[in-house]
């Protein structure tokens, strides 16, 4: 008798959770859902598509459109959900763990080599293609601004890069407070969902959290672009 998921009923036959046939055909999300459960018994298929989302896996497509799960793509996710649970890690982490690996991967269960995305001056200025003076108008108006060892993350370096891009349509640093603000504001917002998630006494509550805190984010960039796409069809009749 075939074995039968947690939480749900039994898996097709070419879909069945068995690792070892999984490493030799591609699965489909249900599959790959039943593969996961094993290990994993309160993952879901909307989980698995988030972490497709923040490009955690990226499944190869058939021609009718639908996912279709390598070995590799499943021992990734696999891994993603084990540094979740096991290490509280938030997703942009894992994702730059995984990223700064060898091609082939590391070994199961091997520890990613420690990755510090941070990046000085004057890498800052090279990856945005600007002069200081540009750089200094991004920090006077809060758009940009250094840890306290003086370095730049990710986050900052990406800010810089899109800074630098509008402001090659004329848009300047002053013209950007609005944006600033409301995405404080939207922080704000967030804050008040997870906030009581992070301080929760259950690990996995508070890796919940994350993935929680970056769906949000998510939903509210696709809602401001959404508004400003709609506010320029009203105003141009």
């Amino acid at each position: 008798m075939g074995d039968t998921p947690r939480g749900g009923t039994a898996a097709p036959a070419a879909d069945r959770p068995d690792r070892g046939r999984a490493r030799d055909r591609q699965l489909s999300i249900g599959g790959v859902l039943a593969v996961l459960r094993e290990e994993f018994p309160e993952v879901t298929i909307s989980k698995i598509r988030f972490l497709e989302s923040e490009g955690l896996v990226e499944p190869r497509r058939s021609p009718g459109g639908y996912r279709k799960f390598g070995a590799a793509d499943v021992e990734r996710l696999a891994r993603v959900l084990r540094l979740q649970r096991d290490h509280y890690l938030p997703l942009k982490v894992i994702r730059e763990q995984l990223d700064a690996e060898p091609a082939d991967g590391a070994p199961a269960g091997a520890a990613a080599a420690p990755h510090d995305p941070r990046v000085d001056r004057a890498a800052l200025l090279r990856t945005a293609a600007v002069g200081e003076e540009e750089l200094a108008s991004w920090e006077e108006f809060g758009l940009v601004a250094p840890d306290a060892d003086g370095l730049y993350d990710a986050d900052a370096a990406a800010v810089a890069r899109l800074v630098a891009e509008l402001g090659s349509y004329g848009l300047q640093a002053r013209h950007l407070r609005g944006l600033k603000a409301a995405a404080d504001r939207d922080a704000g917002l967030v804050e008040q969902v997870v906030g009581p998630l992070r301080r929760h006494r259950s690990p996995q509550t508070r890796a919940h959290a994350e993935s929680t805190a970056e769906r949000l984010i998510e939903l509210s960039a696709r809602l401001h672009a959404t508004l400003v796409r709609s506010s320029l069809r009203v105003s141009g009749g």
